[in-house]
C-alpha cells in the first residue's frame, strides 16, 4: 500500500524522525515462523501451493513476492520488539496481520506478526506476561484463536460488532462497539477497561494494533472517531505503557479512508506521539 512509503517520508520531511530512526528487516527465519504457524500451512505457502479457496479467503493472489512481503513484515515486528526492549517503544509501519490463524490466513493476512513476535519473546524469556491491545476496527480473530489457551498472553480487542469478521473468536476481553460510536463513548470505554487490565494482569510487554479504520471517514469502518479522537486513543495506550515502564511495539494496522492524506495524518500522529512521550 502507498501509505507504507508515505508515512516515513512525511515524518522525515517534517523532522519528526531522521533516517537513523528507520530500520529495514530481513525475511523471518523458518524456525521463528514455526513457533506459531502449522508446518503444513507454512510449507504450502512457501512453496506456493495454497489452494485457490484458501487464497480467496486471504484476498490476495499467491506469489513469491507476497510470501516475501509477509515474512519481512513479520520480522519487522520481531525486530521492533527487540528495539522496544532497548528504547521503550518501537513501531512497524506495516504489521498488525491479526486475521492470520496458526493454520490458515484470511482478511489480507497470511502470517500473524504480533503472535510470532510474542511467541519469540516468551520462548527466549525476554517476556513472561504479554498484553496485546487491538484497537483496529476489526476483531483480531486470528490472534485471539492462537492465544486462546495461553495464559501468558492477554488479548484485548475493541472492535465494530457489525464489521468483519462476522464470526468473532473469543479474546480474553472483547468490547464489541456499536456502529457509529464517536469519540466520547469510545474513549470512555477504553479508559474504563485498560487500567483494569493492567492492574489485574500486570504485563511486562505490550503490543498495540493501532488501526486507523476507526475514523468516521473510513469507507469500511462503520465507526465515527475524529482524527483528534484517534490521537487521544493512541495517547491512552502509549501513556499507559510509558507510565508502567513496559516495552511497547506498535503496528499500524488498517486504514481505508478515501483520501490518503487522512490515513497519513492519523498514522503519523501515532509516531509523533511516541516521539514526544518516549524521547
Amino acid at each position: 500500500m502507498e501509505k507504507y512509503e508515505l508515512i516515513p517520508a512525511q515524518l522525515i520531511h517534517e523532522g519528526s524522525i531522521g533516517k537513523e530512526n528507520l530500520f529495514e528487516p530481513k525475511p523471518m527465519a523458518e524456525h521463528d515462523i514455526l513457533r506459531v504457524h502449522q508446518a503444513d500451512y507454512w510449507c504450502r505457502m512457501r512453496d506456493l501451493q495454497l489452494s485457490a479457496k484458501e487464497m480467496r479467503r486471504i484476498g490476495f493472489p499467491l506469489s513469491s513476492a507476497l510470501v516475501e512481503r509477509e515474512i519481512t513484515i513479520a520480522q519487522g515486528t520481531l525486530d521492533a520488539a527487540h528495539f522496544a526492549l532497548e528504547q521503550g517503544v518501537a513501531m512497524n509501519v506495516a504489521g498488525g496481520t491479526h486475521h492470520a490463524y496458526a493454520g490458515r490466513g484470511e482478511g489480507f493476512c497470511l502470517l500473524n506478526d504480533q503472535a510470532l513476535a510474542a511467541a519469540a519473546l516468551l520462548d527466549s524469556g525476554k517476556a513472561k506476561h504479554i498484553l496485546i491491545v487491538d484497537l483496529d476496527v476489526h476483531q483480531g480473530n486470528g490472534t485471539a484463536a492462537i492465544f486462546e489457551k495461553d495464559s501468558r498472553v492477554f488479548t484485548f480487542s475493541m472492535h465494530g460488532k457489525d464489521n468483519y469478521p462476522y464470526h468473532k473468536e473469543k479474546s480474553d476481553l472483547d468490547i464489541p462497539l456499536p456502529t457509529g460510536i464517536a469519540d466520547g463513548d469510545y474513549l470512555a470505554l477504553l479508559s474504563a477497561y485498560l487500567p483494569k487490565i493492567m492492574e489485574k494482569h500486570r504485563p511486562d510487554f505490550m503490543f498495540y494494533q493501532a488501526g486507523v479504520d476507526v475514523l468516521a471517514t473510513d469507507k469500511l469502518g462503520k465507526l465515527a472517531l475524529s482524527i483528534e479522537g484517534c490521537l487521544q486513543r493512541d495517547a491512552m495506550v502509549l501513556e499507559t505503557a510509558k507510565q508502567a515502564h513496559i516495552p511497547l511495539v506498535i503496528c499500524m494496522g488498517g486504514g481505508y479512508s478515501p483520501d490518503i492524506k487522512t490515513i497519513l495524518e492519523a498514522h503519523c500522529n501515532t509516531y509523533r506521539l511516541a516521539q514526544d512521550l518516549f524521547f
